[in-house]
């Protein structure tokens, strides 16, 4: 950044000018912000204290739980900081820090979704060898490769931009540091940074659900050669909560990131980017708790554990 001397902050707009609507902004990010901590944190202490949970699908659960943790909490906090003083600077530095790990984290969760795709595939589809192939050394590294993967993703774009000049405007038209609306008031020619992110979140896309595709159409087959409907209910039902998760984190991303150019409008990328960082974060932990027995006995037992305690 050449001109680092000129701008060392950036300005960050928000949703809305309205303080009534700023105050109904900061109530729902607070309410969804703890319910998805407190949600996510409870499913990674299942996973830990509970012996039935200790297996590779729960350790891949506990990561994307940590991970869905990360993601919000790069982003809402300081929003909520906005919200409540007003203050909307942030440094140069504060904004490059913010959107490398909101992006680490978030495409992180795309290969660890495809990655939880392939223990299903693997726990359905070669039952007889599954603890086998899905050892605890396996389920680490296929961790690790989730984490380098998505740095590899982010690293080029993220690097090249750098090196952008802010000449007139340090007024990004968003919530938080995110790669469209700097780009957008850079004065820099942004073309092959656009293109980059672009490729970066087109490859990341089309890897990770060709993974997901697949893995699928091999499980549908064969839940469908099942001799009985209650085995074939139990094979779907196992996968339930990590197709809607699939859903829900794919149809989002769609709408946000495919987009032709940085230059477009972002007004409503930005509220549908509020929902990203706070309700699917949210919801997740409900959908897997709601629709998984072993965590919902799980979550029953360790109640009744610590409510004995409590009476002891």
């Amino acid at each position: 950044m050449r001109n680092h001397t000129t701008i060392t902050t950036f300005i960050l707009l928000g949703l809305t000018e309205d303080p009534q609507l700023q105050i109904l902004l900061f109530i729902f990010l607070l309410i969804t912000y703890m319910l998805s901590v407190t949600g996510n944190l409870t499913i990674i202490t299942l996973t830990l204290v509970d012996a039935h949970l200790k297996t590779p699908m729960y350790f891949f659960l506990q990561n994307f739980s940590f991970l869905e943790i990360s993601f919000t909490t790069a982003c809402v906090p300081r929003f909520l900081y906005s919200l409540s003083t007003g203050d909307r600077k942030i440094t140069y530095n504060e904004c490059i820090i913010q959107m490398f790990f909101t992006d680490l984290f978030g495409v992180t969760e795309f290969f660890l979704l495809a990655t939880m795709s392939y223990d299903h595939y693997v726990a359905i589809c070669k039952p007889l060898h599954y603890m086998k192939i899905m050892r605890n050394q396996v389920c680490k590294i296929m961790i690790i490769c989730c984490w380098v993967a998505a740095f590899v993703m982010i690293f080029p774009p993220l690097s090249l931009g750098l090196h952008l000049e802010f000449c007139d405007s340090n007024v990004i038209d968003h919530f938080g540091c995110d790669a469209s609306p700097i780009l957008k008031i850079s004065c820099s020619d942004t073309w092959l940074i656009e293109q980059m992110v672009i490729a970066s979140a087109v490859m990341t896309f089309i890897l990770t659900l060709v993974c997901v595709v697949l893995s699928y159409i091999y499980i549908i087959r064969t839940v469908f050669k099942f001799p009985t409907v209650q085995q074939r209910k139990k094979g779907f039902s196992t996968c339930c909560s990590h197709i809607t998760v699939v859903c829900i984190t794919y149809g989002s991303c769609i709408f946000i990131y495919i987009k032709p150019s940085a230059k477009d409008t972002v007004d409503i990328n930005k509220v549908v980017s509020v929902l990203i960082f706070s309700i699917s974060p949210m919801l997740n932990p409900f959908i897997y708790t709601l629709k998984n027995k072993q965590v919902k006995q799980a979550f029953n037992d360790s109640l009744k554990k610590f409510t004995f305690l409590i009476k002891k």
